[in-house]
């Protein structure tokens, strides 16, 4: 039997060990993770996920709970741990699976010895993401078991059975949340934090870890599928899988959308029997099937998309059953976006009037309007991007070439706000480092120089193979890096160029402009974004290079500034000489510039600026001067 160390937590009193916390859903599969034992925490930072390696650094520093360049990085790593003995987790938003779906096909072959559970957070909606992609379909192609909470509590609680799971079997496990369990605080019974003490240790076995091989290959085909089927009868008899209720009525359920059933159901005649659900893959078919046996319809429900509601009907026509079934594929659910209780509601009872003559066809509830306005995000005042764009724009201006004549690719990250009106000035924003690689093939079609605009992070990430490439064909290319010496828009997490670590250990720091210049790029140049004259004539230069150039804009990001306390100065508009003509405005949409329409004066609010003077170098008029310029 297996040590245990156990890590108190002081800060609360104690019941038997266990006690109450108030936690976000990430919180609480953080803590289900310290639970079990884990050692190895990595990912990247991605929303909805992006929380659950903070906490792990938060509350257990020993832990090595730190971010990789990228997702697939970040897999590896994991199971080189769990190829020991030892238990890992992996986390990421649902694209970054995308990234990591290379070895993630391969280790499904190889297995594990140590748990390790790959938390996807999906995100219905969408409401940070470029798609609604649902990653269950990946437990399909890669032959992996999934599992979904429905809420923070069962979050904690089945991250700690997946770690189980996946050394019962020795293969990775998939754990698909969605932004509503990811993002939603409830009261969490949490336990204390363990560490197994094992010793870790990797065997040679060519067959099972060497892909080369190609008779291993089929073997550990065959194993995979032969583990699958066990773990599909496990899933039968599982206690996150229960049924509710006796009715004729029936509701097949998984993850978030439980608690709309839960919400609706005592709003609503009829008599329901409820298969709540956290295993979409396997789905365990035997259970569905004597559910399906005991209704006289069902109707499923899941947020994304059909998934489950395709292999219930499977399920249902391999065993022989004509029960109907109901969901996304019969229109009783939207295709695009994620559910509510009020479409919930709306399903049910049109259900019910469809199938039940005693019912009433009711009329749809929509959802209320919110009163608040309509507001587009926007860059923060004293952004570096905003800077750096405008001197783009400028840049182009100077050179006659029309705004709409150079492509200006953009890429994931704050910077992809520069698509808003007053600068529009990105005309793609796609997949992580797609930036580089579409303008290395634009400069091929079009014959001309093409901009690419990247972010510190999102290069590390997957922005340095598309630049070797541009160097090695001599593609003719302007990558701007905007190095705001962080990854910004998931909430300041450290990367290779930042040297920063989660936890606060010691790492090095990449040096970007080493790192290009070593790649073979001849012209590469870092300016500071705020100083526009410079950035400006930087662009210049670089567009009359023949072959690819670098600009690295490199300004910390302000935020931290701001957090630190470090703002100096702020201008000032003088009233006297400002004419009214809003060039401050119109150039920057800077937050921080108000037009006061009774005076016919600019503003500035000193409560949003932050003093990075690109107003006052863009004023046609010389209005805007900062304190020490008035001495």
């Amino acid at each position: 039997m297996e040590s245990v160390k156990v890590y108190a937590d002081t800060t609360v009193i104690k019941t038997k060990n266990r006690q109450k916390k108030l936690l976000m859903g990430n919180e609480a599969i953080a803590y289900g993770t310290l639970e079990s034992g884990v050692v190895f925490a990595t990912g990247y930072p991605g929303t909805p996920s992006t929380e659950v390696i903070e906490t792990i650094a938060r509350l257990k520093p020993e832990v090595f709970a730190e971010w990789a360049p990228n997702e697939k990085v970040a897999l590896e790593e994991a199971a080189g741990v769990a190829y020991t003995g030892l238990r890992a987790l992996v986390t990421m938003k649902c694209v970054g699976l995308n990234v990591a779906a290379d070895p993630l096909m391969s280790l499904a072959y190889s297995g594990v010895e140590g748990g390790l559970v790959i938390l996807v957070a999906d995100d219905p909606g969408p409401h940070t993401s470029q798609t609604e992609q649902d990653d269950r379909y990946y437990g399909k192609i890669s032959l992996l078991p999934v599992l979904e909470p429905a809420d923070p509590q069962e979050a904690h609680n089945l991250i700690k059975y997946a770690y189980e799971l996946s050394e019962r079997y020795k293969v990775p496990v998939i754990f698909r949340t969605t932004t509503r369990v990811n993002h939603t605080t409830a009261d969490v019974e949490v336990g204390e934090f363990v560490e197994l003490e094992r010793e870790p240790k990797f065997k040679k076995d060519i067959e099972r870890y060497v892909r080369a091989s190609m008779e291993g290959n089929r073997k550990r085909h065959k194993w995979l599928n032969e583990t699958l089927t066990k773990i599909e009868e496990e899933f039968n008899s599982m206690p996150f899988n229960w049924i509710e209720g006796e009715g004729r009525i029936g509701i097949i359920v998984e993850g978030a959308p439980y608690n709309y059933v839960r919400e609706v159901l005592p709003k609503i005649e009829g008599d329901f029997k409820v298969f709540k659900l956290s295993t979409p893959h396997p789905l365990p078919r035997k259970l569905v099937v004597e559910f399906l046996k005991g209704v006289d319809f069902v109707i499923v429900i899941e947020d994304g998309a059909p998934f489950l509601e395709e292999e219930v009907k499977i399920a249902a026509y391999e065993a022989g059953l004509n029960v109907p079934i109901y969901g996304k594929r019969t229109g009783h659910f939207p295709l695009e976006g994620e559910l509510t209780p009020s479409l919930v509601r709306n399903a049910l009872l049109r259900l019910i009037s469809e199938e039940g003559e005693a019912y009433e066809k009711p009329e749809e509830v929509k959802l209320a309007e919110s009163l608040a306005p309509k507001r587009p995000p926007v860059m923060c005042p004293g952004c570096p991007h905003r800077g750096s764009y405008r001197a783009v724009l400028d840049a182009l201006r100077d050179l006659r070439l029309g705004r709409f004549s150079v492509p200006i690719h953009g890429d994931i990250g704050c910077y992809a706000l520069s698509l808003l009106p007053p600068l529009e000035a990105i005309w793609t924003e796609y997949v992580m480092g797609a930036s580089i690689s579409l303008a290395n093939g634009q400069s091929v079609a079009l014959n001309k120089k093409v901009i690419a605009t990247i972010g510190d992070s999102t290069f590390f990430h997957n922005g340095i193979q598309p630049l070797v490439d541009a160097v090695y064909k001599n593609l003719n290319v302007l990558v701007m890096i905007l190095d705001n010496r962080t990854t910004a828009m998931t909430g300041h997490q450290p990367h290779p160029g930042t040297g920063g670590s989660e936890t606060g250990r010691k790492f090095n720091e990449i040096d970007i402009e080493a790192l290009v210049r070593a790649l073979g790029v001849k012209y590469v140049k870092t300016v500071d974004p705020y100083d526009l004259k410079a950035t400006r004539e930087a662009i210049k230069e670089a567009m009359k290079i023949e072959g690819p150039a670098v600009i690295i804009a490199k300004r910390e990001c302000v935020i931290p500034v701001i957090r630190r306390g470090e703002i100096g100065e702020l201008p000032t508009v003088i009233e006297e000489e400002c004419t009214g003509c809003k060039a401050c405005i119109l150039l920057t949409g800077c937050p921080a510039l108000v037009y006061d329409s009774e005076t016919n004066k600019v503003r500035i609010d000193s409560l949003l600026c932050t003093g990075c003077g690109v107003c006052n170098q863009l004023c046609p008029f010389d209005a805007i001067k900062f304190p020490s310029e008035l001495d």
